[in-house]
């Protein structure tokens, strides 16, 4: 079995598949996005197609407010199961966007993904923090009733 060109499987998926979300913006405008998995914007194009690429990035909430990692390995393009390299990160911010920019730009896999997995990471890190909990403060301004009097 051969691997098919990326260029092929993104002009026979472009316009219709599964993953496909088309809403109108503004006016008669259509906004067309993309719900499959390694698409780090979630944008219907080319450079963040998670099909139609071989080397793809993904940042994702995992368990136990861990952020997962996975990067495709494109020397098991034939083996699905062995496809996705997922790394599980539970480390402060800063380290864990070094490990991000390591991953992704340093190693000369996807520099052009570099700022939208930063993006992504710093998303799905906010999205995990816990409010905290406790009194709220009450709102000290006065009411225009106590002022009058």
């Amino acid at each position: 079995m051969t691997t098919v060109p990326g260029s092929l499987i993104w002009e026979i998926i472009k316009r219709n598949n599964a993953f496909l979300v088309k809403e109108f913006g503004n006016g008669n405008q259509m906004v067309q996005f993309s719900k499959e998995p390694n698409n780090l914007y979630n944008v219907n194009s080319f450079k963040h197609s998670g099909l139609a690429n071989a080397k793809t990035v993904s940042v994702q909430a995992g368990k136990d407010s861990g952020i997962v990692l996975a990067t495709t390995k494109t020397n098991r393009q034939k083996n699905p199961s062995a496809l996705v390299h997922k790394t599980v990160m539970k480390k402060e911010f800063s380290r864990m966007a070094k490990a991000v920019v390591n991953q992704v730009a340093d190693n000369f896999y996807r520099r052009d993904l570099k700022s939208a997995a930063l993006a992504r990471l710093s998303a799905v890190h906010r999205s995990l923090k816990v409010a905290k909990s406790g009194v709220k403060k009450r709102n000290r301004q006065t009411s225009k009733k106590s002022n009058k009097a």
